[in-house]
């Protein structure tokens, strides 16, 4: 079982930015990829960014240019750099590891950015 614990969600006003923290319990594996989803009230759960265990790292169309994924391996984390934040990146924000066909889950950080 591995464990995710993020970190630094909060208030911030529109324009503003935040850092995303998440820590694994393990070091990341080989084929491992770790990213960040979210979930707005009344909305399914979507991908925001992703980078696998050798770097490659996409976004999606709504982070393009504005969110930066950081990778630390000897940390066993992996952060989300949020600039240039809008009220519609208001949701809570889940840390992922997918690992050997599974998928890892953090417990979520809540992001609310006002108009």
């Amino acid at each position: 079982q591995v464990q995710l614990v993020e970190s630094g969600g909060g208030l911030v006003q529109a324009g503003g930015s935040l850092r995303l923290s998440c820590v694994a319990s393990r070091r990341t594996f080989t084929y491992d990829t770790m990213g960040w989803f979210r979930q707005a009230p009344g909305k399914e759960r979507e991908l925001v960014a992703t980078i696998t265990w050798n770097g490659y790292i996409y976004y999606a169309d709504s982070a393009k240019g504005r969110f930066a994924i950081l990778r630390d391996a000897s940390k066993n984390t992996v952060s989300l750099q949020m600039n240039s934040l809008k009220p519609e990146d208001t949701a809570v924000y889940y840390c992922n590891l997918g690992s050997s066909g599974r998928n890892y889950w953090g417990q979520g950080t809540q992001v609310t950015v006002s108009s």
